[in-house]
């Protein structure tokens, strides 16, 4: 069966030079961009951007806006196939990792895993499965279970001794509020994570993430121009520096601002009560070559592939293991 010893965890530099492995999910932000005649120039100027905001929001003791530098890594996490008696292994999920480069203290400090969030079962689980539950249905809905697996599979990961070994803290995991919501601001102001936004009923990716054991809260740090959804396990706010909450949020708004430009890159910023749309006309577009269209084909792709050789080879043991997972 599926034991601590199942999962490894796999490092990738990601910078001006960066090509994506043929284990990386294709539809993730970072291997988007770096494809193409205009592949060094975008990861050029999104490096760029991720400095300037973090330069922006950690504005103390740096005057000039250039104290900081960000590293970053893909963190790639595979299953090996011998709990089914199979060789070989399967590309679970992939998360960024960020280093902060102090240039003044000439030193490097710890930042954050997460960030980005991309998984193979997860788009099996939205690009496949859910569509074919709902086919000729007049009424949307999931199945019961649905979400189980790869929660307990994550949770799995976290509770892995790979993980522990290569990282000290849980992953905040940040992504684009849903634009099937509407969020409303309140009062509750943070000094990082700037404004909080709150909503009524949760979307379907935030009750996803709850089978993956993690919490989310809304916030629209300053100078933003929408708010952003953090996934995180215990306290958000007492559990991680401002600085390493300063990167997740200079990575993640800067992907956002090329990925959803009507969101987040609007010229004109949230208001109280805020509905977020892609129809949405009023914004900048980035310098940035992204082609949102074949992210979301390859999405569909990549969850017929996960189905091809993942779920229907191991559906069994998979079920079973998961029906009788214990956290």
């Amino acid at each position: 069966m599926i034991q601590d010893s199942t999962f490894s965890i796999h490092r990738l530099r990601f910078d001006e030079n960066y090509h994506p492995s043929d284990r990386t999910r294709l539809t993730t932000n970072f291997a988007n961009l770096a494809r193409g005649k205009s592949r060094q120039e975008n990861l050029r100027n999104v490096l760029r951007m991720i400095d300037n905001r973090f330069n922006d929001l950690a504005h103390w003791d740096n005057a000039n806006r250039d104290r900081y530098t960000l590293e970053l890594e893909i963190v790639s996490v595979e299953m090996d196939l011998a709990f089914a008696g199979k060789s070989g292994s399967f590309p679970l999920i992939e998360v960024l990792y960020t280093t902060i480069v102090d240039k003044n203290a000439n030193k490097r400090i710890e930042g954050l895993a997460g960030n980005s969030f991309s998984s193979y079962v997860r788009d099996y689980d939205f690009s496949v499965l859910l569509p074919a539950y709902n086919k000729e249905k007049a009424k949307f809905s999931v199945p019961h279970n649905y979400g189980d697996l790869h929660g307990n599979l994550f949770k799995s990961v976290m509770n892995s001794s790979a993980y522990k070994q290569n990282f000290k803290k849980l992953p905040v995991i940040c992504l684009s509020v849903s634009t099937n919501r509407t969020y409303h601001r309140t009062e509750n102001q943070h000094p990082v994570l700037g404004v909080e936004y709150e909503q009524r009923e949760f979307s379907l990716t935030d009750q996803y993430f709850k089978k993956m054991g993690m919490q989310v809260r809304y916030f629209m740090p300053r100078n933003s121009a929408a708010p952003l959804a953090f996934y995180f396990f215990g306290d958000l706010l007492s559990d991680y520096s401002a600085l390493e909450l300063i990167s997740t949020i200079s990575v993640m708004e800067s992907f956002q601002k090329i990925y959803r430009p009507e969101i987040y890159n609007a010229n004109s910023a949230a208001a109280d009560c805020y509905q977020p749309s892609l129809k949405h006309q009023d914004y900048s577009n980035t310098r940035i070559v992204y082609d949102r269209e074949e992210r979301t084909q390859l999405a569909i792709s990549q969850g017929h592939y996960t189905d091809e050789h993942f779920i229907k080879p191991y559906h069994d043991i998979l079920e079973k293991w998961s029906a009788g997972y214990v956290a």
